[in-house]
């Protein structure tokens, strides 16, 4: 949150209650989001060490006044104990009626089906497709994968597909460059912006390294 609102990473471990507070639109914006599956958010606010009380309190403070559930997680220091508050808090949630829907119909071509993602989940204007898309979008249609849902490929650092581009922007276009249909997943990926997907497994794959000995402890790990 610090650097959505306007952090660089060198500084993140200095106190700045501000920029946490200017950065907070941009878990709002994904509160939201999830608002719109009809679920309850629950924010899990992921300790870091060098995070101050008054920062944390911002946070909480912010989620108070909103009545949304957060909880501090310290799993990666204290382990499943770091993690009781939020599992409290996931529980009480489950116990309630949640009126879950999807965001759109699978129905809906593939373009508007991306359309709506970009809209509704990003805050974006709308969506442009390439050359190469369009003529992959005709191959789609033309196999029959239109009702397909969209799995979308993009930048985890910003709602754009530009990474730079922090906080909850706004007045954007989000960019497809191609179009991947996985007919054996049964969904379309819409890569966007210079995303690139994982590569394979290696010839040697860590996994091969990785035992345990003879006293019970595992071995090959990193």
């Amino acid at each position: 949150m610090k650097m959505h609102g306007g952090v660089l990473k060198e500084h993140l471990k200095e106190e700045n209650v501000e920029a946490v507070k200017r950065g907070i639109v941009n878990l709002e914006k994904h509160i939201q989001n999830l608002k719109q599956f009809g679920v309850e958010p629950i924010v899990a606010l992921n300790a870091f060490v060098t995070d101050t009380d008054e920062e944390i309190k911002a946070v909480k403070d912010w989620c108070a006044d909103r009545n949304i559930k957060v909880a501090l997680t310290e799993v990666w220091e204290k382990g499943g104990a770091g993690g009781v508050e939020l599992a409290r808090l996931v529980k009480e949630v489950l116990a309630e009626k949640q009126d879950f829907k999807p965001l759109y119909e699978l129905e809906l071509p593939v373009e508007e089906k991306i359309r709506t993602v970009v809209q509704k989940i990003y805050g974006g204007d709308d969506v442009v497709f390439s050359d190469s898309a369009k003529k992959q979008l005709k191959t789609i249609n033309d196999n029959g994968w239109g009702d397909y849902p969209v799995c979308m490929a993009k930048t985890q650092y910003s709602f754009t597909d530009d990474p730079k581009k922090l906080g909850r922007p706004t007045g954007f276009e989000i960019t497809i460059r191609e179009l991947i249909p996985k007919t054996g997943a049964g969904f379309i990926v819409a890569l966007t912006g210079d995303i690139m997907t994982m590569p394979g497994l290696p010839k040697q794959p860590a996994a091969l390294n990785m035992d345990i000995d003879d006293n019970g402890h595992a071995v090959g790990l990193f």
